[in-house]
């Protein structure tokens, strides 16, 4: 007999099967990618010896910021990290403009370090540099990283936990056997250093560092978020800041003219192993590289699902995939967008703004962080699990730090963030016009408006 009425499907929904080591493990592979490699010239050549003071005084800024992620994280057991924080505490304008230029950032760094990987195994294997070989690797890599995060979120979480475990390996034999061999007068010449100089190594590291405002954001497929994010923010950044600090001291103490060096750790590693320690650092590269992409393709996806979920995107971007419960049409459209921006180079306009965007992002959710806390949020959001030490402390000195890098940043920084942001705003408003037509038609047809 055929029912009169058909009973609805029930509402197919993302799997929660990351834990807190997974999600450490996807905050140390953004932040540790291609950086860390080339890093330790670069701020030496702005600050000298004063770049080891740096670094500690990077990972405390971190710290700070992480504590401020870690405590609004802790409200919150939904996909979207960043975007939710400030939607809930300034609206849905600035919420969306925090989670687009976070999504802008994943897809134009994954474009970015993807076309860092034929340029090291170019150096074992020179097709690779151009031409179709380097298409095809490219492209190839892009295909399967996809692929993977399409088929299941236990699959792309296994994938980062052992390309992290990958990269961290060849760091830590670099530091272990470089610590023995470092001269202590070449990590101990301070030099005098102007603001500008400051200022510049400053960004330097704040890009170096960045990467772990990721861990939040696929909230929504972790088993327990709310007591999960706070771990795994604090574990990210006392990782990250050691194997940082650590490989750049080994770098600066064996490497006798570090700020002439392309290739800081490979030249390092050949004062000390010889050939076999460059081949270890340069293996090294392409499996931290490797990595980096593949947690690219899972936090992009997921940014760019979460926004079309609150509908400030189209609702097909939402779409959830019937057998494998992951949020298939954003993993394709955010890689095919990526691969697109790899292959034809136009990342490199926009990466300009990828250190101003992530100040914006951190500056909001330390702004967050104390405006949540007012008891108008209370039965708005969630208690949080997890409070930052030393109440408005934290924040505040979170948000000062963030705002004096930003004003230090370079006009062309500041020119590619604020474009970033107009595009975000008109995207924002086009969406938000769309969304009223749709609803309308709705109304016309006898459909209820959906609620959020």
């Amino acid at each position: 007999m055929i029912p009169n009425s058909v009973t609805s499907q029930p509402k197919v929904t993302l799997r929660r099967q990351l834990h807190r080591w997974d999600l450490t493990a996807i905050g140390v592979n953004q932040v540790i990618g291609s950086g860390i490699f080339l890093l330790p010239s670069a701020v030496a050549a702005q600050i000298g010896g004063w770049s080891i003071p740096a670094f500690v005084l990077a990972g405390m800024a971190s710290m700070l910021v992480a504590l401020c992620f870690a405590e609004v994280g802790s409200r919150f057991a939904s996909t979207g990290g960043p975007y939710l924080y400030t939607r809930a505490a300034f609206g849905r304008f600035i919420g969306f403009e925090v989670g687009w230029m976070q999504w802008v950032t994943r897809v134009t760094s994954w474009a970015g370090v993807a076309n860092g990987i034929p340029l090291a195994l170019g150096f074992y294997t020179p097709a690779l540099n151009s031409g179709v070989p380097r298409i095809a690797l490219i492209t190839g890599l892009f295909v399967v990283l996809g692929a993977i995060n399409v088929r299941g979120i236990k699959h792309s979480a296994w994938t980062v936990n052992v390309l992290t475990v990958g990269k961290l390996a060849p760091l830590a034999i670099f530091i272990v056997v470089g610590l023995f061999y470092v001269e202590l007068e070449r990590v101990t010449a301070f030099d005098s250093v102007s603001w500008p100089e400051a200022s510049a190594a400053g960004l330097l590291l704040i890009f170096a560092f960045g990467g772990f405002e990721v861990v939040p954001v696929p909230a929504g497929e972790a088993s327990d978020p709310r007591r999960q994010i706070p771990f795994a923010m604090v574990s990210t950044i006392v990782v990250i800041s050691s194997v940082m600090l650590l490989a750049h001291v080994v770098a600066m103490g064996t490497v006798s003219d570090l700020t002439a060096s392309m290739t800081p750790l490979a030249d390092a590693a050949v004062t000390f192993m010889g050939a076999a320690g460059a081949l270890l650092i340069g293996l090294g590269s392409v499996i931290s590289m490797t990595g980096n992409n593949a947690g690219q393709a899972l936090t992009a996806s997921r940014m760019l699902f979460t926004l079309a979920e609150n509908e400030e995107l189209p609702p097909y971007m939402a779409r959830i995939h019937q057998t494998f419960r992951t949020p298939a049409t954003a993993i394709v459209v955010t890689t095919g967008i990526s691969l697109a921006l790899a292959l034809s180079g136009s990342f490199v306009a926009l990466a300009t703004a990828s250190a101003v965007t992530r100040l914006v992002i951190y500056t909001g959710v330390c702004a967050a962080t104390l405006r949540l806390r007012h008891p108008r949020y209370e039965g708005i959001v969630q208690s949080p699990r997890f409070t930052t030490p030393m109440g408005f402390v934290v924040p505040l000195l979170a948000i000062i730090v963030s705002i004096a890098l930003l004003v230090s940043a370079s006009a062309e920084q500041l020119f590619g963030g604020i474009v970033a942001l107009g595009i975000g705003a008109a995207v924002f408003f086009l969406n938000d016009s769309l969304r009223r037509s749709r609803q309308r038609s709705n109304l016309l047809i006898g459909k209820a408006p959906r609620r959020r």
